[in-house]
């Protein structure tokens, strides 16, 4: 895919207080997590691992506070200046409330946020390139023992103030690990490619410091916090000293907005219940009849002919799902990426359905769609085209594409992660794609509707576990009544807003606020409002709070 207009940003100089203070962000953001996906390459995160340590990370929020303190006083001189103030507070306010969440404490099995899921799902996906970048991977190799033995003090801390981990979650942890234990010579760090000369060194570091070391943590997990972890009657933050004030504080980093969690609980029922008839209007194009909209979710999850055959089938529907968005995008888009999409099926077990991995910033990675294999004859078809218009085209990728090729606006505007900004994003993708007339038929159209009764009943969810006290049963149930996911997926979501509290309110949050930018726009516009020109501008800032979104939006409609 190709750019057709000019570049929509202007540049900003590198020299300013602002700009300045954005960089020092960056440098924040690698400082939390230098395997953030979006760092990658950057000198900022060669050779290093985060310190989970209690000191290093009072430390670094401290630095948080102060940044976020000296950036709303710093000078802007343009509108430009003035939107990437409001990112640097957004982006130093969210890593504080993130560490004060004490998350380390009790974040043992998540695919993404534990200690262990960044060691085996994010550091085998790391591509060094050059000399430099690859003893930095051995180092990284080799700080693995004291990362983990740090990880394992701060389990101990929050066990014993109260910040005990979910039973369950340990035992899968423990399970995750001895998988791991038990193939030497399947360890997914040895599959990060390096030059032949460091593979005895990298073998070496696996063998004798990063497996032991893998092993000695495997027995904290379950000598020390399985048999005291959490019942599964009592999995949210709520049921945890300063529970309440935890969870409030993440739901904002992640939403970005001041919404209760009671007003984000009620948002998703109103939706659920708007969603019944359409469910059963779409329900009878591809099914016949007059189903219910209970009966048309109940088709959809026991149906064995809406499951694949097998993981080839799923990732052919995924391709050709993505090669039609691409045809198609010009006429909703100015402006699109230069790198296409690339596609690639893995089976990662406890992994959501598909993830998008941007590409590294220095071009070693390209920007990939991940379909998770696991299971596949387990999962629903139907799912499968608003899945890759999420994270591929003309989503996650278009999306995070772009903001990567904005060399015009301050490094922290290309890279910054903002949830409600990149999911509402992602989700919104999945009712343009059926503006642009890309979904196959009436199953595939289910599948959206899957897909929004889905992060509906997040809002949900998410604020039932950790606000209202929810068991994980009443959960599950919950979502098995008002989604079409398999028992599969169900699971792993629930154990995902488990470990991962607040994250999943953005998708909603931020679809429903594009959607009203965009009728607000069209109706300030009348007549001109072009939903090109509107794309180009939403995607032509990089990751925006909801609020500066707003504000960008407002600007744009005001001066046409």
């Amino acid at each position: 895919m190709t750019s057709t207009t000019t570049d929509i940003t202007a540049p900003t100089s590198p020299t300013t207080p602002v700009t300045a203070l954005a960089e020092e962000a960056v440098g924040l953001i690698a400082a939390e997590d230098p395997l953030d996906d979006a760092l990658e390459g950057c000198p900022e995160t060669v050779g290093r691992l985060a310190d989970p340590s209690e000191e290093a990370q009072s430390a670094l929020r401290e630095r948080a506070s102060g940044l976020a303190r000296r950036a709303r006083r710093a000078p802007v001189a343009d509108a430009g200046e003035e939107v990437t103030r409001a990112v640097v507070v957004q982006q130093a306010e969210a890593v504080a409330g993130r560490l004060g969440a004490r998350l380390i404490e009790h974040t043992v099995a998540d695919y993404q946020t534990s200690p262990i899921g960044r060691l085996l799902g994010s550091l085998p996906e790391v591509r060094p390139t050059g000399e430099e970048q690859e003893r930095g991977h051995l180092e990284r190799l080799a700080s693995v023992p004291e990362y983990l033995a740090r990880a394992a003090e701060r389990h101990r801390a929050g066990a014993a103030a109260g910040r005990l981990p979910v039973a369950e979650r340990v035992r899968t942890a423990v399970a995750r690990l001895d998988a791991c234990l038990a193939d030497p010579a399947g360890d997914p760090l040895r599959a990060v490619p390096l030059a032949e000369r460091h593979h005895a060194e990298r073998d070496r570091l696996i063998d004798e410091r990063v497996r032991p070391a893998f092993a000695a943590y495997r027995e904290v997990l379950d000598a020390e916090l399985a048999p005291r972890g959490r019942s599964q009657e009592r999995p949210g933050l709520c049921h945890l000293p300063d529970g309440e004030e935890h969870y409030a504080t993440l739901a904002r980093v992640h939403t970005t907005t001041d919404r209760t969690a009671k007003e984000l609980h009620d948002v998703g029922g109103e939706l659920l219940a708007r969603l019944e008839e359409e469910y059963a209007r779409v329900g009878a194009q591809a099914f016949g009849g007059s189903p219910t909209a209970a009966e048309v979710r109940e088709r959809l999850r026991s149906d064995a002919r809406l499951r694949w055959s097998g993981a080839d089938e799923m990732l052919s529907a995924a391709r050709k799902a993505v090669a039609r968005a691409e045809a198609a995008a010009p006429r909703r888009f100015g402006r699109l990426p230069a790198a296409a999409c690339v596609l690639d099926g893995r089976d990662v077990p406890g992994a959501p359905q598909a993830w998008y991995m941007p590409a590294a910033a220095d071009g070693s990675r390209p920007g990939t769609y991940h379909a998770n294999t696991e299971r596949a004859t387990e999962r629903s078809r139907v799912l499968a085209e608003a899945t890759a218009f999420h994270e591929a085209v003309p989503g996650h990728h278009v999306q995070l594409s772009l903001a990567q090729e904005l060399t015009g606006l301050p490094r922290l505007r290309r890279i910054a992660w903002i949830n409600a900004y990149i999911e509402g994003w992602g989700l919104y993708a999945e009712r343009l794609a059926d503006e642009m007339g890309l979904y196959s038929g009436p199953p595939a159209r289910l599948g959206m509707l899957a897909m929004d009764s889905l992060r509906a009943a997040r809002l949900v969810v998410d604020t039932g576990l950790h606000h209202f006290g929810w068991s994980r049963e009443r959960a599950v149930g919950f979502l098995r009544a008002h989604t079409v996911l398999a028992d599969v997926e169900i699971h792993n979501e629930t154990d995902r807003y488990i470990e991962w509290p607040g994250q999943a309110l953005s998708y909603m949050t931020g679809r429903l606020e594009i959607q009203r930018l965009r009728t607000r726009a069209a109706r300030e516009l009348g007549p001109g409002f072009d939903v090109r020109a509107f794309h180009d501008l939403v995607l032509g800032n990089g990751s925006l709070p909801l609020d500066v979104l707003d504000r960008v939006v407002a600007r744009w409609t005001a001066t046409r």
